[in-house]
């Protein structure tokens, strides 16, 4: 659930083990808070705004430009600081989740401040505007479970000890700690046994319910209710009308694409683009029932630079965590769409690609983001851009 540390060559003494007192600045994209020491920018987990803390660097040496390090002790707490629900995060312990340590409201909040900031800072969007100074991050509780952020993951990967003891991954590391319980993910995804996927959801939006076939192993939202909260999103977002053509990038196995199939009728062009085989296969199967269903198996930028160069009405992007990137938004542009609605994981590439489709025409009109993995850093965003 952590990402690993790359190996680097060291720049000087290691300054990791050393200890400082510090006042912790505002959140960064990442799930770490920005903090000074030695005037050296140093990014702090376990730390939320505003709080005094004794930090323990764990990266960094006397010639890196930052440093990171954890809190190790709290001397002047935020009042939006909690007590960990799960005994497994903190410092030195697993690196699954960022934000334990922060009530569920100032989360949120957090996130917020980081989309907003790569809205601002890669975006090219000014502070003042509504969607940045007005956006919320929306709670998406679990079904049937109060929001608490906890137990809403349907799939979780475990490492194992020598002796198949489950385990995570500390923050950065490969070093594992023990974890016979991880409390976010959902009942029933329990260590040792095996975390396969049916290859069979359902899903009910926009006034319909739709059965999609996919690998076990292949992508599907971790979160029970992320993909009608998304699929509603975007059709609220589009507007679809009766004959619009659509074209779908990065489709996966078709979820936005049969929806906006309903919504524009049958018989009408709906192309969806996927690079994954088995994703690609099951997308023909889940759009086989609309007439006009295109399914196009190969990299969005490479198949978008040989087929498909007809004018579009609508297009849906949800690309992975990298972002579309400028070939795609500009092959996207030619097409002309009035709309499009871009499914974001990540706010730092969702704004570098806003900045680009603002070169060719297009502007921000709305922005919607979804709590959709409590306790991490990370959250999910959909965006309307209009000519």
């Amino acid at each position: 659930m952590s990402r690993q540390a790359r190996p680097r060559k060291l720049r000087g003494p290691s300054r990791a083990g050393e200890r400082f007192e510090v006042v912790v600045g505002p959140v960064a994209h990442g799930g770490h808070c920005v903090a000074r020491v030695e005037g050296r920018a140093v990014f702090v987990r376990h730390a939320l705004p505003g709080e005094q803390v004794v930090v323990e660097v764990t990266e960094g040496t006397d010639g890196d430009r930052f440093w990171r390090a954890d809190a190790v002790e709290v001397v002047e707490q935020s009042a939006d600081r909690v007590l960990a629900p799960c005994p497994f995060a903190g410092p030195g312990l697993c690196g699954g989740c960022d934000f334990q340590h922060v009530s569920l409201p100032a989360q949120r909040q957090l996130k917020a401040t980081v989309v907003a900031e790569q809205l601002v800072r890669l975006g090219r969007l000014g502070p003042e505007d509504p969607l940045v100074r007005e956006l919320i991050v929306e709670a998406v509780p679990v079904p049937d479970r109060p929001d608490d952020g906890l137990r809403w993951r349907t799939r979780q990967r475990y490492a194992a000890l020598a002796d198949g003891t489950p385990a995570m991954r500390k923050h950065r590391s490969h070093d594992l700690v023990v974890v016979d319980d991880c409390l976010i993910a959902a009942e029933g995804a329990r260590p040792g046994q095996p975390q396969a996927v049916t290859t069979s959801r359902g899903v009910t939006a926009g006034g319909a319910t739709h059965e999609f076939g996919l690998e076990a192993d292949g992508f599907w939202q971790v979160h029970p209710a992320a993909p009608a909260v998304l699929v509603d999103a975007v059709l609220s977002a589009l507007r679809p009308r009766t004959g619009e053509r659509v074209l779908d990038l990065y489709a996966g196995v078709g979820l936005f694409a049969r929806f906006l199939a309903d919504a524009v009728g049958d018989g009408t062009r709906v192309v969806a683009v996927e690079a994954d085989r088995s994703a690609a296969e099951h997308c023909r199967d889940n759009l086989a029932s609309h007439q006009g269903a295109v399914v196009a198996r190969g990299s969005v930028d490479r198949v978008l630079a040989s087929a498909h160069d007809e004018p579009f009405d609508l297009v849906v992007l949800d690309p992975p965590r990298e972002g579309a990137k400028r070939r795609v938004v500009e092959q996207v542009a030619d097409r002309a769409p009035r709309a499009v609605a871009y499914v974001a994981c990540d706010p730092a590439a969702l704004a570098r690609d806003v900045a680009i489709f603002a070169e060719h025409g297009y502007r921000l009109e709305l922005l919607r983001a979804f709590d959709l993995f409590p306790m991490t850093h990370h959250v999910e965003c959909v965006a309307l851009l209009t000519r």
